[in-house]
């Protein structure tokens, strides 16, 4: 059976799927292929290993219906036409779970970084600006007790609130489709509306997927609902927020300081003026690039596939409803 494999992946996913017969073929260039080229590679592969962001839209099930499955090294599938692969009796995964600590982590090392301007103030000293010692001017500002407020309390926005409440006995409200009593016990999280957690929040952090409901959430009029001392954290899509008014909202000093590992588009364009604010500090989506985290991801996904050879379900299967065709 042969596997196509759209961008390198840890070792230890490689070996187990050699070891189960997958006869393999990667994309060793270190580039995103364009719809084409993942087309033409998929042609004669029977199974695709999907690395990253690259759209698996309706014209590739189209061009590949022969493919027997398809696993995603993320939890996120807002680029995959779930509806066109299950119409295709295409089984998609993701990899949900193992990437939440580390996402988190990230979100907590945003949340930290704009607090104290400290990209800002470290461009400083590589830049030679550091001349004296500055009483009053960059100052940050301080985390403890603060309110954190979570759109999209699950797995990540729990780990996160674990985090802040641990560190600086921050106070949680989050807003969901529905409650989580899970969390309200854990941190003693409250729930709230959208608005209570745009006017109460010193910190927003958004945990949530990228839908039609959720795009362009934090745009304009939510800038302006927030506290003008708030910051604001995105590490789930970069759709969810309206980069433009986000841009705005931080020059107007609408709020205070923006943390952002996604960004619309990605990668983000270097004359972006986010890249030169004191209160901004953006990262390349990194939220699962540890090397404990990759291997999980790749190893859970190369599980899937294994499954689908074996003739049996997908444990991380997105479209359940491809077996119920069957």
């Amino acid at each position: 059976m042969k596997l196509f494999i759209s961008k390198d992946i840890p070792l230890p996913a490689i070996d187990l799927l050699t070891e189960s017969g997958f006869d393999i073929s990667i994309n060793e260039s270190g580039s995103r292929l364009s719809p084409q080229q993942l087309i033409m590679a998929c042609k004669h592969a029977d199974y695709l290993l999907n690395v990253g962001q690259g759209q698996l839209d309706a014209d590739f099930f189209e061009a590949c219906a022969h493919l027997k499955g398809i696993a995603l090294t993320s939890v996120g599938y807002d680029h995959v036409d779930l509806n066109a692969a299950t119409a295709a009796s295409i089984p998609i995964s993701n990899t949900p779970d193992v990437l939440s600590d580390a996402t988190a982590d990230i979100a907590f090392l945003l949340m930290l970084a704009v607090s104290r301007k400290a990209f800002f103030r470290a461009m400083q000293v590589r830049d030679g600006a550091w001349t004296d010692f500055e009483f009053t001017k960059h100052l940050g500002v301080e985390l403890q007790g603060k309110t954190l407020g979570i759109f999209g309390l699950g797995r990540i926005g729990l780990s996160l609130a674990r985090k802040a409440k641990a560190a600086y006995g921050m106070k949680i409200i989050y807003h969901n489709r529905h409650r989580n009593p899970q969390a309200e016990e854990a941190v003693e999280a409250t729930y709230v509306n959208f608005d209570d957690l745009l006017r109460h929040s010193d910190v927003l952090s958004v945990h949530t997927n990228l839908t039609a409901e959720t795009a362009h959430r934090f745009n304009k009029d939510s800038f302006r609902r927030m506290k003008n001392s708030a910051i604001f954290i995105n590490t789930a899509r970069g759709r969810i927020h309206h980069e433009p008014d986000l841009i705005e909202a931080l020059q107007k000093k609408e709020i205070w300081g923006a943390g952002l590992d996604v960004t619309d588009p990605e990668p983000m364009l270097p004359d972006n003026p986010l890249l030169n604010m004191a209160n901004a500090c953006i990262f390349p989506h990194i939220g699962s690039a540890t090397l404990e985290t990759r291997t999980k991801m790749a190893l859970l996904a190369a599980k899937n596939l294994i499954a689908v050879k074996n003739g049996q379900k997908m444990p991380q299967v997105i479209n359940e409803d491809v077996y119920n065709k069957r």
